[in-house]
Formats: C-alpha cells, structure tokens, sequence
C-alpha cells in the first residue's frame, strides 16, 4: 500500500524537474484517476451498500450518448458511428432500464446539476432526445427547470427543433465542438463540416436563447499556424461565447491521427501563450489551462466539471464517481471493441445493480485526487479546506508540493496555494506528477483496444 507520507522525496523531486524539462504536451489530466487505471472488480461491488454511506443531497447527474456523426481523427472518446435507428432505439431502452435500477439503489436522493454528453446528443432523433430528458426529470428525480443543464452539441446536428426542446425543458448551457474555423484544418483531422454551416449553427444557438454557449478550438492541428489559430479565436469571439476551451491536440493511440506517419511543426505552446493573451484582454477569466469564463454579464455563471465526487453516470461510456469507487463500463477506442461493448451494455438488466470495472479509492488516493483537482483550477488548493477534510496537513501528506512552489510553479496566497502562469501552462504535467505509483503502473500496464 502507498503510505501518505513521502518516503523519499528526493526523488520525487528530481522527477517533477525532468518533467517540466519536457513537452508539456503529453497526455490531458482533467480526472483523477485516469480511466486507463480501472480493472474489472472482484467480486462485483453492490451498488445499494456503495451508495448507502455517500451524501446523496446534490449529486451530478450525467448521461452518455455513445453516438457520432463522424470519427474525429482525434478522437478517443467511446463513441461509434456505425448505428442505426433500430440500434439507437435499443440503447436508450437500455438507458431506461438502467435508470430505473440505479434510482433505486439510490434510494431518496436529489441533483444539483445534470449533463448530456457524448459522442453527440443531438445525433439522437428528437423523440430519443426528450426521452433523455424525460429519464432524467421523471425516472432519475431531476428538476430540470431549477438545475444548471449541460448538453454537447455539434454544427451538424444543431436543429432548431432539437433547440427549441432543449432550452424549452431548462438547459441553460451548450457546449459545441467547433476546434476550427478554418476548413483546411479541420478537413486535417477527417471531419467534415463547413465554416458557412458552424456559423449557421451557432446563430441558430444565440437566437434560441442559451445563457451560456461554451465554443472548443484545438490548437496545433496539422497545417495550422499561431495566425490561423488567432483566426478561430476571432471567429469565435464574434457569436461572444460566455466559455471558451482551448484544447491542445493530443494524438493518441488507435486515433485516426494516431493511425499516421504524418508530422507537423509543434506549435502548441506558442498558440497558448497568444490564445491565452488574446481571451485575458478580450475579458475573459482563466478558471484553468484549457477554461476561459466571461463573467460581465453572468457573475454568478457556474463551472460545469464532471470530475467531482458525487456524480452518477447512466449510459455505456459514463463514469460514477463516489468517494471510494470511480466505476463504469469497460473502456475501448476500437470499433468492433466499441461495439462489444454497447451489446454487452444493451442486454444488461441486474447487472446494473453492480459495479463491475473501476478503481477504489483509498485514501490516498483520495487525498491526491483532492489536492490535484483543486490546484489544476483556479480556485487553488485551501490548506484549510485540505485539513477540515482530511484532518490533516498538506505539506505533511505531500512534502513534495513545496517543490511546485520552489520551481516557481506555484505561489501561496493566504492559505491557498495557485499554479502561476507558468504552473498554468504545465498543469498536464504537474497533474500526471501528482499520480500515484500504484495508478501509474496501471495506466502503463492497460491494454488498448
């Protein structure tokens, strides 16, 4: 077991410098622990006695829609584009009956926040669309109309029916997978929308009335330039989203891009640091490396991250987070792997009454998911907060941060500690530091499929 003391900090230190000396570009960390560390649990947990002994009065609520129109070449998420209306009417029959079962173990619970993603939710017909909907708010308990809603959106499927359900039944928020407005950039990565068609789209979003409208852009793409990302940057300005995501382009295994020979200039860092200038001096507030909030006009305009414990994922590819059990279905990128998958998922009944793939979270674990995911935004990690939790302190558990601090990484603040600028921009590598032996050694030793 990994003791919650540093036995040798010395070489932790080392290794955080050899780090930070390298890309910065490896790999996202965003979760805690990675879904490359579960492994099928033995026996299955049962769902009734996890959940009996978590805080169930304000939960996240996430719904997974493995569906796509097209598999981005960047893509690793679990979400397949070989369908039909037939497979689709199955999965959220399956959806529905998984609801039912996962309501039950829950017993008297209620959400705080509610989350459609994918895949793409509007690849769904409208009749499957308010079927979610209707799990969520009939089935699962949520209040729709008094809860922030998150659905994921592309310019393909932006219909204004499917909007008009949408901001009709309370989403608030819609998060739409732009990653470029220049069409030879985004042809690089086989998708295949056009520029005339996302402007078209996200038009037809501001006129239906979102309060908040979060556009992603991905920046060195193949044939992309610091000027072109500028480019998208600006076009994107011009519909004045409340977020923005900057995301870098990771290219990872069994990924169309992964699949290639091709090589490109790397310019991801250059395409930060100006992207990074061009939002701070058009208003917008950093909450961390890829999140840009603008706040003039929504102070109160809530942070949307599923990476909190206490959220219960329905469908084939979500994740539920408790405080001792991340779980979920299997994980692949592979299409026939995928596709297993969704059958296995598809004829499930009292298997959803168990946990059978995840990791458990001792507390270290917990302590290291705690400190990563607050020092990763702006919100900092509170040495306060860290000892009212965990009744303990900070640089006691982890000697090791001083060295974030040390490197000039990291500054305090009172009693928090932030990433500074140039912490911000290594927040990958500073997270993946953070991991521990024991998830690491999973993560390298996962078989990709």
């Amino acid at each position: 077991m990994i003791t919650t003391q540093i036995q040798n900090p010395k070489s932790q230190i080392s290794n955080l410098k050899s780090k930070i000396s390298q890309s910065p570009y490896q790999a996202y960390v965003y979760s805690y622990p990675h879904k490359t560390a579960y492994r099928p649990l033995t026996p299955p947990v049962n769902l009734a006695n996890l959940w009996s002994n978590q805080n169930k009065s304000a939960l996240f609520l996430y719904i997974h829609i493995p569906f796509c129109e097209m598999r981005c070449g960047f893509c690793n998420l679990f979400t397949t584009v070989t369908h039909n209306e037939d497979f689709v009417t199955q999965y959220v029959r399956a959806l529905q009956r998984q609801a039912q079962r996962v309501k039950s173990t829950l017993g008297k619970s209620s959400f705080a926040r509610f989350a459609i993603g994918g895949g793409t939710p509007t690849q769904l017909p409208i009749q499957h669309l308010e079927t979610i909907l209707d799990i969520a708010e009939q089935t699962m308990g949520a209040n729709l109309q008094s809860i922030p809603i998150s659905v994921e959106v592309s310019p393909e499927t932006v219909t204004e029916d499917k909007l008009k359900l949408l901001r009709e039944r309370g989403t608030d928020r819609i998060s739409i997978g732009v990653q470029s407005f220049i069409e030879s950039e985004v042809l690089a990565t086989q998708r295949r929308q056009t520029t005339p068609q996302v402007e078209a789209a996200l038009g037809r979003i501001r006129e239906a009335g979102f309060p908040t409208l979060n556009i992603d852009l991905i920046y060195g793409l193949p044939e992309q330039t610091v000027e072109t990302f500028l480019q998208s940057i600006h076009a994107a300005l011009q519909f004045q989203p409340e977020e923005i995501y900057l995301y870098p382009l990771y290219v990872r295994p069994l990924t169309g891009l992964g699949r290639t020979d091709k090589e490109w200039d790397d310019i991801r860092l250059a395409c930060y640091r100006t992207g990074r200038l061009l939002l701070l001096s058009e208003g917008y507030s950093q909450v961390s490396m890829r999140m840009f909030q603008r706040r003039e006009n929504n102070p109160a305009l809530p942070v949307y991250c599923c990476q909190a414990d206490g959220m219960v994922g329905l469908g084939c590819g979500a994740r539920t987070y408790t405080d001792t059990l991340h779980y979920s279905n299997d994980y692949a990128v592979g299409v026939k792997e995928i596709r297993d998958i969704l059958q296995a998922y598809i004829h499930s009944d009292e298997a959803f009454d168990f946990a059978s793939y995840g990791f458990k979270l001792d507390a270290d674990e917990q302590r290291r998911r705690y400190i990563l995911l607050s020092l990763l935004s702006d919100e900092g990690l509170n040495f306060a907060s860290y000892q009212q939790k965990f009744n303990s302190s900070v640089y006691i558990d982890f000697s090791e941060l001083r060295e974030v601090k040390e490197l000039n990484l990291g500054m305090e603040d009172g009693e928090i500690l932030r990433l500074t600028e140039a912490g911000i921009e290594l927040s990958d590598v500073i997270g993946a530091w953070l991991f521990s032996l024991k998830v690491q050694e999973l993560m390298e030793g996962y078989e990709l499929k």
